[in-house]
């Protein structure tokens, strides 16, 4: 017999979302996980808030609907506001109920963004590593380091001179604006971007584009290829051994670790800031044949070269592409959204807890109990 189509609409309907997501979804795992976290920062969050006044949006639901833009990559607030008003995958996560309102994009902008500004991203981070299931993953003897350029929310016509302060001329209707910029000098020191002063200009190499943009870095733990810290700085020819340094200061734990990384990193000062610090440096040999036909002089040699570890090491680092191709790929952090070093630096920490929860299920599953 055939079936007839109604309009949809009746009178009473009980919807819960719970039950509509299925029991082996990967998000239960990940929502467990993520609210185990949020669990223990709960006291924190507390501490951010004035005891009186209207109620803010819920700290776990701004983060964990955070958690959503970076695993299904929605591109702007707005589109992850109107996904929540109707995906009840999305309102189960976030934990809203069906009769509940989804905020307006700005005020949930705003509260997020004050939020993350109080360093909450990197607790989230390092709550969810120290998870004692997760913990169980984790290398505590070597790990990996790169760098990697994210491009900033500004035009390179933005990019005018600090002395004057000068703005693009107003375009013509219905056009963008026009920039000759042939035959002037430009630098970091003379010029800085109107959009995003924070921006620096940097190129990557030798016939590569430059581009206004920041170093994002990440640290990675040998065993499974987790993130165990990231950070956010200027782009610099220096920032990626500045970062290293930083987020090596920043382990709980003193003893003695090899670390893995690329060639951009053989100079001798910090190969020597490295074994200061107890940090067994397996790092790429940097060999280039100068213009006088030596080869470049490195500080890594066969005390370090010879051990079969070395070799181990140089095979896993490259894993710590993984992290940026998922970040810029699949959670399209290609550009940042938002504007400033502290807001983008606590966007770029979120998305590198993002993609411990997306390999967390997998890992879980085939650690014995």
């Amino acid at each position: 017999m055939r079936g007839r189509s109604g309009s949809g609409d009746e009178l009473f309907s009980f919807v819960c979302p719970e039950e509509r997501v299925p029991a082996d979804h990967p998000l239960r795992v990940i929502r467990g996980l993520a609210d185990e976290v949020l669990g223990g920062l709960s006291g924190g969050f507390s501490a951010l808030y004035a005891s009186t006044g209207r109620p803010s949006i819920p700290p776990e639901m701004l983060l964990r609907a955070t958690l959503l833009q970076a695993l299904y990559s929605v591109r702007s607030e707005r589109m992850l506001m109107e996904q929540i008003n109707y995906n009840l995958l999305f309102r189960w996560f976030v934990g809203l109920s069906m009769d509940a309102r989804v905020w307006h994009p700005t005020g949930f902008t705003h509260n997020r963004d004050r939020l993350l500004q109080a360093d909450v991203a990197r607790a989230f981070l390092q709550g969810l590593l120290a998870l004692p299931r997760v913990k169980r993953l984790l290398s505590s003897e070597h790990f990996s380091v790169d760098g990697t350029l994210i491009d900033a929310w500004a035009s390179m016509k933005s990019f005018v001179p600090k002395d004057k302060g000068d703005e693009p001329p107003a375009p013509p209707a219905g056009r963008n604006a026009e920039r000759n910029f042939r035959g002037e000098t430009r630098s970091n020191e003379t010029h800085a971007s109107a959009t995003d002063p924070d921006a620096r200009l940097y190129r990557k190499g030798n016939g590569q584009p430059t581009r206004l943009c920041y170093m994002a870095h990440v640290l990675m733990e040998n065993r499974n290829g987790l993130v165990v810290d990231s950070t956010l700085t200027h782009a610099t020819g220096t920032a990626e051994r500045e970062a290293t340094l930083t987020m090596l200061e920043r382990r709980p734990s003193k003893q003695r670790i090899t670390l893995g990384a690329g060639k951009a990193y053989d100079v001798t000062d910090f190969i020597g800031e490295l074994r200061a610090r107890k940090v067994t440096p397996h790092i790429a040999v940097n060999g280039t044949i100068t213009k006088t036909g030596k080869r470049r002089k490195t500080a890594i040699d066969g005390r370090t070269t010879r051990h079969c570890g070395y070799e181990s090491s140089q095979r896993c680092r490259k894993r710590i592409e993984e992290v940026f191709g998922w970040t810029k790929s699949s959670a399209g952090l290609t550009k940042f959204k938002i504007k400033g070093l502290a807001k983008t630096n606590a966007i770029f920490s979120f998305f590198a807890a993002a993609y411990n929860l997306i390999r967390l299920p997998k890992l879980l599953t085939q650690q014995p109990a």
